[in-house]
């Protein structure tokens, strides 16, 4: 059966009112259905013997990409420097003010380079000296959320179904985070591959030990599955029953009081309050098998070792570029509990309070890239609230990175840089033309992935023709994308472990897009 699809006319009412007409008919046997798909391919997979990881890093708010990687061949570089007007980046010469010269394995017609802000990643994807080792970097051209392959001809006639509600940001957050634009979001991406993985994760009396998806800024839709749901924690840790007001005895006496009454509520007869006790209980014991993990982990060690390059004052701290003042980064804080819990995961079972993990997938958050305005610091275009973010991902992942290599040598496992992937995802681009003090939102944006096990040094897709107008440009410098969300998604789950036979259940999708591969995975 086609889904339905929704023009970009309708208005959001009307989706949701079509939408919900829709689901109220079917909801029970589309469940079933579901439930029984979701069964059939997990038991399709086959068991893992290694530890993988995906960590999805979100910036939020629609990351201008056309200042992250940028042309430096003369005559597209002329193009870009009239278009972008203000924001304009100065062309590659080597100096650290400059567009970071990128030199790939195989060339594409075009020279590019990233943002002055981000030296530790075009060092990581030149594979400079003293950043080999620490994983590779692909970049992945001109990605958006499309529900079918869509040229310039198709979008200007309204021939092919387009996304709804295009350049809204919790729309396209929505349909990047579910991959499936034309159906009800029900479900992530990230969780529906869990809910085929998380069975081979340790299990205690049938529930996982630790869920397969856990995320550092609360509920996201990536993470949601059919039978699976995100575990949230803190930068700090996991959230417990604290009382810095009683000693400590006063909270292992109210946590014994409320295992006594948890006991008291699953024995009920009434169906909800005991299951929701069993899920309050297992959310407990889940908390207190990761604490534990936590504890002993060695991570502070190795994140003060990565972070020493920076000299930044302390270890969440980020250095801006060409000023030399710092600000407390809350992605830093964010991957480091990352890299605490993968850590302890990858730790096996019984082994100072390790948890065994086959495979994780994380999600983290940062905000800040709405730049309408403001995104420059006046006439300087390499400094400014968009450098510093851009510097933000940049040292943050290269710390990242190190940290990754100082678990793989506590661990005496030389390939472990190779188990832990990272890439970047966002709402959507933004125009290319300037509108005079930032950029507007746009459409297809282009994505970074790292990781030992990354084809890196190279670059994906096609480039956009950079051009208002052109035949990649909506109409105002807003770029068709040329490569799914979906194909992008199904790249990574390849990688972790999603079996051929299973990607149609985690991408509905992916079978109208002609590759199902994009290559930037060994």
């Amino acid at each position: 059966m086609k889904p339905n699809s929704y023009p970009l006319s309708a208005t959001r009412r009307s989706f949701i009112r079509q939408a919900a007409c829709a689901a109220l008919g079917a909801a029970a046997m589309k469940n079933c259905l579901r439930d029984l798909h979701f069964m059939s391919a997990a038991l399709a997979q086959g068991p893992f013997t290694d530890y993988r990881a995906l960590v999805c890093i979100f910036l939020n708010g629609g990351n201008d990409a056309n200042n992250m990687i940028i042309p430096t061949i003369p005559a597209e570089y002329t193009n870009y420097d009239n278009y972008r007007t203000v924001l304009a980046i100065p062309n590659t010469d080597g100096g650290p003010a400059t567009a970071q010269a990128l030199s790939p394995l195989t060339s594409d017609g075009h020279d590019y380079g990233l943002h002055p802000a981000m030296p530790e990643l075009a060092k990581m994807f030149n594979q400079s000296a003293g950043f080999t080792g620490l994983g590779k970097v692909a970049l992945q051209f001109n990605m958006g959320t499309l529900v079918y392959p869509i040229t310039k001809a198709q979008f200007s006639a309204g021939t092919i179904p387009r996304p709804p509600q295009l350049f809204s940001h919790s729309d396209q957050i929505t349909q990047w985070q579910t991959s499936i634009p034309d159906l009800l979001p029900t479900s992530g991406w990230g969780g529906r591959m869990a809910d085929i993985l998380h069975s081979y994760n340790p299990q205690n009396a049938g529930l996982d030990v630790l869920p397969t998806c856990v995320t550092l800024v609360g509920a996201n839709t990536f993470q949601v599955g059919a039978s699976v749901q995100e575990y949230s924690v803190g930068t700090g840790g996991i959230v417990g029953l604290t009382n810095p007001s009683n000693p400590a005895s006063a909270v292992s006496a109210r946590q014994a009081l409320q295992n006594s009454i948890l006991g008291l509520e699953m024995s009920q007869s009434n169906h909800y309050l005991a299951n929701y006790a069993k899920a309050l209980e297992h959310s407990i014991d889940t908390g207190s098998a990761l604490g534990a993990g936590l504890s002993t982990s060695q991570m502070p060690t190795y994140w003060t070792t990565a972070a020493n390059w920076s000299k930044a004052a302390t270890i969440d701290q980020v250095v801006t570029p060409n000023g030399g003042s710092t600000f407390a980064s809350n992605l830093m804080a964010q991957l480091r509990m990352v890299a605490k819990i993968i850590e302890a995961g990858y730790r096996q079972s019984g082994v100072s309070n390790g948890l065994g993990m086959k495979r994780q997938i994380f999600f983290v958050q940062v905000g800040g890239y709405d730049t309408h305005t403001n995104q420059t610091d006046g006439a300087n275009p390499i400094l400014g609230s968009h450098a510093n973010l851009l510097a933000e991902v940049s040292q943050c992942i290269h710390s990242f990175q190190r940290a990754m290599v100082a678990i793989g040598t506590q661990y005496a496992d030389a390939n472990f840089v190779n188990r832990v992937t990272s890439f970047t995802a966002s709402d959507f681009g933004r125009t290319f033309p300037s509108n005079g003090g930032g950029s507007d939102h746009g459409w297809g944006t282009h994505s970074i992935v790292v990781g030992g096990a990354v084809n890196g040094q190279k670059t994906y897709g096609a480039f956009p023709a950079l051009t208002v107008g052109g035949p990649d440009d909506t109409s105002t410098g807003r770029w068709i994308p040329t490569t799914a969300v979906d194909q992008y998604a199904a790249t990574l789950a390849k990688w972790i472990g999603i079996n051929p036979a299973n990607m149609d259940t985690v991408f509905p999708n992916l079978p109208r897009f002609a590759t199902a591969d994009l290559g930037f995975m060994l």
